[in-house]
């Protein structure tokens, strides 16, 4: 009887596995701009008209756009209240500038809700010499977009958003800050004052 015998099959050479080319590294996203336009923002921007307004301030008199049209720049700044911590600190910044916008032809304008009792107070207290307007009812803020809802503590609220719009001679925007941080605040809007007043 013959035996059979099975040959065993010849061993393959194990496949060598293709190195996995490397995963192209994902282009970042673009980062958006630091800065946003105003108007992106709800603002007032650059190169608008500004809007007539006749307001009164803690001096008893009344400061009007119109009268002020055509004379040189106007600094015109929102702050909250008057009296308490940021917005003292940022009245004592333009007031201890005063003299340098002034050099630069330019008159300074602090606008809040306060009446006209509580700004003269506010003045008085801490010798600012500029007018400080009173915005009854917020109208201003309003068509400055300034007049915004606030969250403290779980709290909304509406309020002045602190933004400075800084008026060229015709009455329109030339720059604008809209969320201004009091710190350097008064020396950034000297400089961009100073470069527009290269321009004109």
């Amino acid at each position: 009887m013959t035996k059979t015998t099975t040959r065993a099959k010849p061993k393959t050479a194990a496949k060598t596995k293709a190195k996995a080319k490397p995963k192209a590294k994902a282009k970042p996203t673009a980062k958006p701009p630091k800065h946003q336009s105003a108007a992106a923002k709800g603002l007032l921007d650059v190169g608008q008209a500004v809007p007539a307004f006749s307001l009164p301030t803690g001096s008893g008199d009344k400061v009007s756009l119109q009268e002020l049209k055509g004379k040189g720049a106007v600094v015109l700044y929102f702050y909250p209240k008057a009296d308490t911590s940021g917005c003292t600190k940022e009245a004592c910044a333009f007031q201890k500038d005063l003299a340098k916008f002034s050099k630069l032809g330019a008159m300074v304008i602090g606008v809040s809700p306060d009446g006209p009792a509580a700004l003269k107070k506010f003045g008085d207290k801490y010798g600012i010499t500029f007018p400080l307007a009173g915005d009854d009812g917020a109208a201003l803020a309003k068509k400055f977009g300034v007049w915004v809802e606030k969250n403290m503590y779980g709290r909304r609220y509406m309020g002045i958003q602190r933004a400075t719009f800084l008026i060229d001679k015709a009455g329109r925007v030339a720059a604008v800050w809209p969320k201004v941080k009091v710190d350097g605040h008064s020396a950034a809007v000297l400089s961009e004052l100073a470069a527009l007043s290269t321009k004109t």
